[in-house]
């Protein structure tokens, strides 16, 4: 069976809206983003030209402009219509300011060319949309692969899930852990770390990037001080250094520092982050457990239970509109907190983990127009919890 996301027929309804609008696909290495693309070209039956940037060298302006040259040379199929999908296009030196001429010159000629743009780096892809082509495009945003996908196309479990994560192309290695460990690790980790965020960022210690997110993995679902980092870390520099390059480390959609929350002041600068993967598959395989040890072991399991959640949070809440954070208050602490305008959630995730302090009580005292929402442990299901999408739970 072939499977299907939700983000092809999402692509194929903005296609089809007037007026027409740049298509721009954003999201992590290796979970589909050329595939969803591929299946949108058989879907629609559109003529079509497929073109990666994914090259040793970044290439330049006249990339772009080739092969839009190329979809003008196409003849229009019966919907009047050429697809133009232009792969890893953060890539491309000044991509949006060609993009913006071509795709103005298209609307003024009414040209037969309807762009869609696939990118890994959110914070370039980000920058560039903002900066050229505002009011002209679409964004999409094409995430981890969620439990209700990988049971669906997988027939994975639960636990398979919450130790294996959501990698589509490593599910065939999941009986052979060794081999599924080196295939995330040299495939998609060193991959993202090598080609997306090192080559294309100004990084002055690449080696401490590295090590900064061997760090996170190892602490899922922790708040780690800034100073406790540094004495983890060699030649560490300081804490603005680390709270930069964690912030890269979330345009590559791997890793975040989510903040504390204060009313008023939604992320609270300065203050400890709570490290937070964005696919469990990333703390898996850099770990030493196996899956069965893993599960026997009852701490570490509630914190891949509660990594699981609030990865679940982060893929599923558009940064936008929400924003995802955690409270703290002496030794008393609220999981994660949600928000959106003047609207709160609590969430506390039951998981079973030894000498947790729940802080909702103080919390609510705090802000008691808060609502609560416990996950796991005689609340939701965690099952019912993962199978819905996240802004379900916040509407």
């Amino acid at each position: 069976m072939v499977f299907r996301r939700a983000l092809v027929q999402e692509l194929a309804t903005a296609l089809a809206r007037k007026p027409s609008l740049l298509q721009v696909i954003v999201g992590p290495r290796q979970v589909g983003k050329t595939t969803a693309a591929e299946q949108l070209v058989e879907h629609l039956g559109w003529p079509t030209v497929f073109a990666a940037a994914d090259t040793p060298l970044p290439p330049g302006p006249e990339w772009i402009e080739t092969h839009w040259r190329r979809a003008r040379m196409q003849k229009p199929g019966k919907a009047g219509t050429v697809l133009l999908v232009l792969d890893e296009v953060q890539k491309v030196t000044g991509w949006s300011e060609v993009v913006k001429r071509l795709w103005d010159e298209e609307r003024r000629t009414g040209g037969p060319v309807r762009a869609v743009l696939l990118g890994s780096s959110a914070l370039l892809v980000h920058k560039g949309a903002t900066e050229s082509l505002a009011g002209r495009f679409f964004l999409h945003r094409c995430q981890h692969w969620s439990f209700a996908e990988c049971r669906q196309a997988f027939a994975w479990s639960l636990d398979t899930w919450l130790y294996f994560g959501g990698y589509p192309g490593s599910a065939p290695l999941v009986e052979d852990e060794a081999a599924w460990k080196r295939y995330v690790t040299d495939s998609l980790i060193e991959a993202v770390l090598a080609r997306d965020v090192l080559l294309l960022q100004p990084i002055t210690k690449p080696v401490l990037l590295r090590h900064l997110f061997a760090l996170a993995a190892t602490y899922p679902a922790q708040v780690l001080s800034y100073n406790k980092m540094l004495g983890q870390l060699q030649d560490a520099g300081n804490t603005t250094t680390l709270a930069g390059y964690l912030r890269l480390l979330e345009a590559a959609f791997l890793a975040s520092g989510l903040e504390l929350f204060s009313k008023g002041h939604v992320r609270k600068r300065g203050s400890s982050p709570k490290l937070l993967l964005w696919n469990n598959a990333l703390v898996s395989a850099l770990g030493l457990r196996t899956h069965k040890q893993a599960m026997a072991d009852g701490a570490w399991w509630g914190r891949l239970v509660e990594n699981a959640v609030g990865a679940h949070l982060l893929n599923g809440l558009p940064a936008a509109n929400f924003g995802v954070t955690y409270w703290r208050e002496g030794d008393r602490e609220v999981d994660f907190v949600v928000s959106q305008g003047t609207q709160v959630w609590a969430i506390e995730v039951k998981s079973g983990r030894p000498g947790k302090l729940s802080g909702l009580e103080a919390f609510k005292q705090r802000y008691p127009k808060a609502r609560v929402w416990l996950v796991g442990g005689g609340g939701v299901d965690l099952e019912e919890f993962f199978l819905r999408p996240a802004t379900d739970w916040f509407a």
